[in-house]
Parts: C-alpha cells; sequence; structure tokens
C-alpha cells in the first residue's frame, strides 16, 4: 500500500506624537554589532522592484494642517502577504526609493548581507552609513520584544528603520518594505509591528518521485523567503528513486540526482534568507530505491512474497545502512530538524501482522521480550533511527502514523509529528497526540497535500480554500482541535506539501504555478492567526502586485 502523502523627499514632523515616540524608542535601542561575515557573498534574487510604471509615488507634503484647512489623512496601512499584524499609521508622505536613497547597515554587523541583498532589489546603494534622510536602515536591538522572528518599522521623516532582535525580524522587515514597494512604489508613515503566530513555516518537497533541478529549487527557496516561509523539508528517497548523491552506499543512487555540492549551494542559499532545509530518509517504509541495490534486505511474508517498499528491520544490516546515510548526511544539513519518516510500514497493514511476519514477531521477543509484537519492532526501529540524528545534535520529525498507540515500546520523547492522514491504519484523531503532549507540525492532506495526478481521490489543493477555511488547527479533516490544545506552543506551525506519485503529470514548470496561490495562502494563515481582512479576489490581486 503505497503513501499518497500526499520558508518624499520633504522632511515634516509627525502629527502623530504616539509616532514619534515609538520611533524614538527604535533609534535609541538600535546596536552596533561584531561584524561575523564581512561584506558577506552577493546572495542572489530574481524579483526587483519594478520600474516607474504610473503606479502612486510619494511626493511633497501640502502645508501644516491649520484651523481653516483640512487635517492631512492617516496614511493607508501597507499590504504585504503575509498581512502585518499591528499598525499604526502616520500623517507623513511616506517612503519611497528615490536617486540617492541607500540601504544602511554597520558593516562591522551581521547585517550587511540584508542590507546588500535589499539594495539590489529596490535598486539603491548599500551603505554603511551614518543614515540620513532617504535612507533604509537596518539595525539590531536590545531586548526587543517578540521573539527572533519579530520586527518593528518606522517611516518617518524620509527615513525607514528597521529593527529587530535577530537577523532573522530583520529579513522579515526588508520583505514588508519590499512588497511595499512593488504594490504601492512607496511605504506609508507610521509603525509597523509584526511577528509570526506559528514557529514552523514551510513547504515540503517530494523530490524521490520527480527530480527537481537545484536551480528550481532554489527559485522557490527566494518564493519562501519573500512569503516569511521558514522551513523546506525535502524527501530525499522512496520506492521510485534515490535522489542524493552518496559516497557510503553509490549503490542506491538514482539518475538523475542532486549532487552534494548542488545540496551545499541549496542548504547555503536557504540559511542566508533565513530558511532552514529538513532532510527526510524514510523508514522502514518507502525503501523501494535502498532495496533495488539490496534485495536481500526486502521484507517478506510468511509465503515468501515481497512486500513492497518494507525492509526487513529484523536484519542488523538493515539498520547499518540506514544509520550510514544519516550519519553521512547529517554534516550537510545543519539546521536543528530532521524527519525519518516512519509512516506506512506495510508490514502493519496485515490483519495479524504477527502471523503475517513471524520473523519479526521473533525478532521484537528476542530484543523485548515475549509480550513484544511486530508494532513494539517497528517502534523500536524508529526510536534508534532518532538516537543516529540526536547524536548529531538534532530533533528528529516522524509521521504521525509511524507513532503506534500502546505496545511494550513507546516512542522516544525527544521528537515531533508530523501530522497529515487519519486515513491510514492504526491513525489516531489528532486530539490523542495533544493530550500525549507532543508537538505536531500541521500537514493536513485535506488541504496541504499538492499530489501530482490526482491518485486515490486527491484534488489539487486551491488557495482560496486554504485561505477561507483551513487554519492551523485543522489537523484532520475539516474540523478545527478543541482551542485549549491548538496555541503556538502545541501546533508548532504547518508546511504545504507536493508529492509526485504520478510524477509525468505535471512538468515542474505547471508545479511551480500550480502552487503558486496555495503557498500564499499557507503564508498568510501560518503568520497571522486573525481572520483575514481581505476577500480572496483581493488577496489574488495583491497577490500579483507584491510578487
Amino acid at each position: 500500500m503505497e503513501r499518497t502523502r500526499r520558508m518624499s523627499r520633504v522632511s515634516r514632523k509627525k502629527v502623530a506624537l504616539g509616532v514619534t515616540a515609538l520611533t524614538a524608542t527604535a533609534v535609541a535601542g538600535a546596536l552596533t554589532v561584531t561584524q561575523l561575515s564581512g561584506d558577506g557573498p552577493a546572495r542572489d534574487t530574481d524579483r526587483t522592484a519594478p520600474p516607474d510604471d504610473g503606479r502612486p509615488r510619494a511626493t511633497a507634503p501640502s502645508a501644516p494642517a491649520t484651523p481653516d484647512s483640512p487635517r492631512v489623512a492617516p496614511a493607508p496601512e501597507p499590504r504585504t502577504i503575509p498581512a502585518i499584524r499591528d499598525w499604526t499609521p502616520g500623517r507623513g508622505p511616506g517612503w519611497e526609493p528615490a536617486k540617492g536613497s541607500r540601504v544602511v547597515a554597520d558593516p562591522k554587523g551581521p547585517l550587511t548581507d540584508e542590507a546588500r541583498l535589499l539594495a539590489r532589489e529596490l535598486k539603491v546603494r548599500y551603505s554603511p552609513g551614518p543614515a540620513r534622510a532617504g535612507d533604509v536602515e537596518l539595525a539590531l536591538r536590545t531586548a526587543a520584544p517578540g521573539g527572533r522572528e519579530a520586527y518593528e518599522l518606522v517611516t518617518e521623516d524620509e527615513r525607514v528603520t528597521i529593527t529587530g532582535g535577530a537577523e532573522a525580524g530583520v529579513f522579515y522587515g526588508t520583505r514588508t518594505l519590499l512588497q511595499s514597494v512593488r504594490d504601492r512604489g512607496r511605504i506609508s508613515e507610521g509603525v509597523i509591528r509584526d511577528r509570526p503566530d506559528r514557529p514552523q513555516r514551510g513547504m515540503t518537497l517530494d523530490i524521490a518521485r520527480k527530480h527537481f533541478s537545484a536551480e528550481w529549487i532554489e527559485a522557490r527557496i527566494r518564493e519562501m523567503a519573500d512569503l516569511k516561509l521558514n522551513q523546506l523539508q525535502l524527501h530525499l528517497s522512496d520506492d521510485q528513486a534515490f535522489r542524493i548523491e552518496s559516497d557510503s552506499h553509490p549503490e542506491v543512487v538514482s539518475d538523475p540526482h542532486l549532487t552534494k555540492a548542488e545540496i551545499r549551494r541549496i542548504v547555503k542559499l536557504a540559511a542566508s534568507l533565513h530558511i532552514a532545509v529538513i532532510p527526510e530518509i524514510d523508514s522502514p517504509g518507502h525503501l523501494g530505491a535502498v532495496l533495488a541495490a539490496h534485495p536481500d534486505l526486502q521484507l517478506r511474508d510468511v509465503n515468501g512474497k515481497p512486500v513492497r517498499g518494507a525492509i526487513d528491520i529484523a536484519q542488523p544490516k538493515a539498520a547499518r545502512i540506514i544509520d550510514d546515510l544519516l550519519n553521512e548526511y547529517a554534516p550537510l544539513f545543519p539546521g536543528t530538524y530532521w524527519h525519518l519518516g516512519g509512516d506506512e510500514y506495510a508490514a502493519l497493514f496485515a490483519r495479524n501482522p504477527e502471523a503475517a511476519h513471524p520473523g519479526l514477531h521473533r525478532a521484537a521477543q528476542r530484543k523485548y521480550g515475549d509480550r513484544a509484537t511486530v508494532q513494539d519492532l517497528a517502534t523500536g526501529w524508529l526510536n534508534d533511527r532518532a538516537a543516529v540524528v540526536r547524536g548529531h545534535g538534532k530533533t528528529p520529525q516522524v509521521w504521525n502514523d509511524g507513532m503506534h498507540r500502546g505496545g511494550v515500546v513507546t516512542p522516544h520523547r525527544d521528537r515531533e509529528v508530523t501530522y497529515w492522514t487519519g486515513k491510514e491504519i492504526g491513525a489516531r484523531e489528532p486530539e490523542e497526540y495533544l493530550r500525549e503532549g507532543w508537538n505536531i507540525v500541521n500537514l493536513n492532506d485535506e488541504y496541504l497535500y499538492y499530489v501530482l495526478g490526482e491518485p486515490h481521490d486527491f484534488t489539487y489543493p486551491t488557495g482560496r480554500r486554504i485561505y477561507e477555511e483551513w487554519t492551523p488547527a485543522v489537523l484532520r479533516g475539516t474540523k478545527p482541535v478543541p482551542e485549549s490544545m491548538a496555541g503556538p506552543d502545541r501546533i508548532v506551525g504547518g508546511r504545504f506539501a507536493i508529492w509526485c506519485d504520478l510524477a509525468g503529470a505535471q512538468t515542474t514548470e505547471q508545479v511551480a504555478e500550480g502552487i503558486r496561490l496555495p503557498l500564499r495562502a499557507v503564508s498568510q494563515k501560518l503568520w497571522d492567526p486573525r481572520e483575514p481582512k481581505r476577500s480572496w479576489a483581493d488577496f489574488k490581486k495583491l497577490a500579483d502586485r507584491v510578487e
């Protein structure tokens, strides 16, 4: 049973005293930090601010309001995807890139890469400062509220100041500025305070069943960065292929595949855009490509019939091969998380797994005692692989149907559950995992699974349905879990997943276009927990303007 799983030019004083006070706080808190990377490598982008195209531009303000003249209206809220969460409007002209504008950051601090990237995108110069009228200044700020991904963006007196407690937050502030300039040619006068609702926000890409070039993946990384997404999970292996270069087991590698040099390039670009790459080598199921090279490890039932994709976990050699691969690739992926799979081990699909697979049953009893079952052996297998990646300082993630109820052996606690389905044999309601205290990442296959060819009753997800119906609390089907269980400390995020079950059903270009609006909708719903202000039609129009 095969799986279908389915990151003005004229100065004027503020009328709004509150905005002035906020700005003073932001500037006073700017911190000069030690240089980490010098000028840093020039970072690529295929997005640049458009030339003059008739969009509204900031102009010199009119004379100050008097008792006999109308007051200047508050500035309009900047429009971005995802939407900003807190906006205090000012009454000035705002800021627009103009001749002489610069992006300023301390050349001895860690924000030079972010500053140089933004300067290229806005088609202005980077400068070490000091900042002056017309500039955008990036700075770290001590004791900044909201966490490492929060930022404050202040626009006043012909300047923009973007601050945060960490580089990621400042970077997200640059995305807000960039999108606002793409939309209206400028950013409004005022103060933005913004932060994400969920800490994990991203996309899963199946590169095992279908090959995606490094250039295609890099383009998606840039797209994700503009949407403030921060994770890319790469499903590296499956029954159809194993698509990453290996030195320890070159015999399992399929063509075409990604080289280690390409993986390093992908990971480096992602890190520069504050996106973590999460590798996944799925086991003990979905190992057909490995088994093609090692047929002696193929699981067979009591009648000698091979079980598709399933490795014989009673054999020590099976564990050695998978551990070799995990250890080999750990240095390639320096991020926090490693996905171990664990789903759809076909031995557990049998009505009586112990009768169907007596060899696995005997192995379970030898290792865990007379009461142990095949399920216990499978749980122990995943525990052992989790120990390997924890040895490299990583937190394991596993699919929910690899987390079994009861048994002699229980899953080790130091892991997170990626919940994708309630349809598989043995799958449990999401509330069970939450009651047991697991952190969950939402990959609900009802909304978030883009399965090529639409097999097994899947249909391509639409951005509108995600935008109007789905929230991180909707883990299974269409109903949310109770609000008491749905906070960001329990459901820590979500990922939109592309699975290539019928690889030839779409070209890579069609995939890129098909996921475009769903990915934007997911970005919105993971960043801002409130009901969206814009209609779907307005959201679609905005997507066209800000990308």
